[in-house]
């Protein structure tokens, strides 16, 4: 039977590092900064020794600030901007299963099936509405997202500290929007795609179908790039840098006038594992990101782009010798959004892995 290594030494060093906001939504998010950005393999560690794994998370985010650039703005204000969506709530849970396998200290796979449960509301783009909740429009978005698919090989340096991942996101989850010959959106006039998410009855968007971005899948087939190193920098102290890089190659919306790309998106991190006590496990994880604007018909090219920075401290437990819990919160530091997004004012995120 294997365990996780989670004290990293010369000899032998956990993978841990800063995984894009990829496990979760699958750039499914409402804004380029609300997908959850930390690693839950950095938290838990990774098998230094074949086996299986598979590991459980849950991931809540709550968009309930208004942005623009690096500063705050009212609905108040967003309303006055001709043609623009006051934009009120998201909230977003991610439940993402994971398996993985180790055939060794060198190689990994990992498969990350997340279910997803977002509700949105949202005023529209009338300028003369008043900002009341009879005005707000409401959407429950619920199911299995998109999948990700994720080889890891740190096989380049004897002490296996050095890594690189491929991988791929598939569109599993449900996705789409108005057919173009829809042109008011209305539900019932035609949609493409795979089961599109729609409006309630009420408010003054009622009735129409999601926007594109909010749907549990985006239709997108991606291919991810990455890279690690980590490094203990004391006898308790170990520190990593990860980086990776999420691009689309294919789209299932691909009409004319029905289209839809999610925007690159690149990640960076750096953290600290403080080891005195390899049962409970102190951690601080920068996580960087930086979001393309997505681009097609049913994007919201003007408010989908950013770059953001949290801070996320956490803990990881020793449960038993094969299993391991952590609980982490992302408290934003830095963003700076094009356009006017939802924002969340905090990111929280408990998980648990068993290795056998």
């Amino acid at each position: 039977m294997t365990t996780f290594n989670l004290r990293i030494t010369s000899k032998s060093i956990a993978l841990i590092g800063a995984v894009a906001p990829l496990f979760f939504a699958s750039n499914v998010y409402a804004c380029a900064t609300c997908g959850c950005s930390l690693s839950s393999d950095g938290a838990l560690g990774y098998a230094s020794t074949s086996g299986w794994g598979i590991s459980l998370d849950d991931t809540f985010i709550n968009q309930n600030q208004l942005r623009t650039g690096t500063r705050t703005i009212s609905q108040a204000q967003v309303q006055t901007i001709d043609g623009q969506e006051v934009e009120n709530q998201t909230i977003n849970r991610y439940v993402t299963l994971g398996l993985s396998y180790s055939a060794g200290p060198d190689w990994n796979v990992k498969l990350s099936l997340p279910y997803v449960d977002r509700s949105h509301s949202t005023y529209g783009t009338s300028a003369t509405l008043p900002l009341t909740p009879d005005q707000i429009s409401s959407s429950t978005a619920s199911g299995i997202g998109d999948t990700k698919i994720v080889a890891s090989y740190q096989g380049f340096l004897p002490t296996k500290n050095l890594g690189v991942q491929v991988g791929i996101k598939l569109p599993t989850g449900n996705y789409g929007g108005p057919s173009p010959d829809n042109t008011t959106g209305a539900v019932g006039q035609g949609s493409v795609g795979r089961h599109p998410a729609v409006f309630g009855p009420a408010g003054n968007s009622g009735n129409t179908y999601l926007d594109t971005s909010l749907n549990v899948g985006n239709g997108s087939t991606d291919v991810i790039l990455g890279a690690y190193y980590f490094q203990a920098v004391s006898q308790n102290l170990d520190a990593f840098v990860d980086g990776q890089y999420q691009f689309s190659v294919k789209q299932q919306l691909n009409q004319t006038d029905a289209n839809y790309k999610p925007g690159n998106q690149a990640n960076v991190s750096v953290g600290l594992r403080y080891m005195a006590d390899p049962q409970i496990i102190p951690q601080l994880q920068i996580n960087l990101t930086n979001k393309q604007a997505d681009s097609g018909a049913f994007a919201d090219t003007m408010n989908t782009a950013g770059t953001l920075a949290y801070l996320s401290p956490g803990v990881t437990m020793s449960a038993t010798a094969n299993t391991r819990v952590y609980a982490f919160v992302q408290v934003p530091i830095y963003s700076n959004l094009a356009g006017y997004q939802l924002f969340p004012r905090y990111t929280a995120s408990v998980g648990v892995s068993y290795h056998f």
